[in-house]
């Protein structure tokens, strides 16, 4: 027992004649873990650009809605009619009469 934990605290199965299958198995290894890290640090950078693009779709969204809010309150007549009586424009006090064009043949 002793004398195989000696050997693996010494490194002799990288060493020993068979060492070939052994190097060969740490290189497949380590170039799993490299593509692992890899793999998972890209997954990662994807999550954080997920949650700015959300962030941003939100931000965009509450400007849209108090853009459109603002864009009702200018059309709104009442508001249209408070900045035409500076200018001296101001609503008519009769309503329009409607016009009704009869063809007969």
């Amino acid at each position: 027992m002793k004398k195989g934990f000696y050997n693996i605290l010494k490194a002799n199965f990288l060493i020993s004649e068979d060492a070939v299958k052994n190097w060969r198995f740490i290189v497949f290894c380590t170039v799993l873990a490299i593509i692992m890290i890899a793999s998972s640090h890209n997954a990662e950078k994807k999550v954080h650009q997920i949650a700015k693009l959300n962030n941003e779709v939100r931000e965009l969204r509450s400007e849209f809605v108090e853009r459109r809010s603002d864009l009702m309150k200018i059309k709104m007549e009442s508001t249209i009619t408070e900045k035409m009586v500076g200018k001296g424009i101001g609503p008519s006090d009769t309503p329009p009469n409607k016009i009704r064009v009869i063809i007969k043949d």
